[in-house]
């Protein structure tokens, strides 16, 4: 592993406790807050961010695991280290904070950062499969 990668891979590792928070956080309000419990789409979304908040960065070390043996240039190397990444922070946020109103009926505008994250998390996918699946040249 290459020390770029490495210490992306430290930082990751140092986010992982926010994601513990907020699962915490959702026990919180399932234990203490009676509007959180009345509103299906609320649990419903902030369960959705929470669960892809924690795939996601797990996801983003195991691309990290792969990136260096890919073949693919610096730069594409570096797309797919902060896109896989950045998924993890667009997606959970497009759930968090489009409902962030105790009593929201549906999700706000800001349920449209989930296609950002998408497309981030695609970009980075398949640029490393693909760097994967390349032939290396032979010198």
């Amino acid at each position: 592993m290459s020390p770029e990668t490495r210490k992306h891979a430290g930082i990751l590792i140092i986010i992982i406790p926010t994601v513990i928070y907020g699962g915490v956080s959702i026990l919180n309000f399932l234990i203490n807050d009676p509007a959180y419990m009345q509103n299906p789409l609320r649990q419903n979304l902030f369960r959705a961010g929470h669960a892809h908040a924690g795939v996601l960065l797990i996801l983003s070390l195991v691309s990290y695991l792969y990136v260096d043996e890919a073949n693919l240039s610096l730069s594409w190397k570096r797309i797919v280290k902060t896109s896989i990444p950045s998924a993890a922070i667009f997606l959970p946020a497009a759930f968090f904070f489009s409902v962030l109103k105790p009593d929201a009926t549906e999700p706000n505008g800001l349920i449209n950062l989930a296609y950002v994250g998408v497309a981030l998390l695609v970009t980075g996918l398949l640029v490393l499969g693909v760097g994967l699946i390349r032939k290396k040249k032979v010198p």
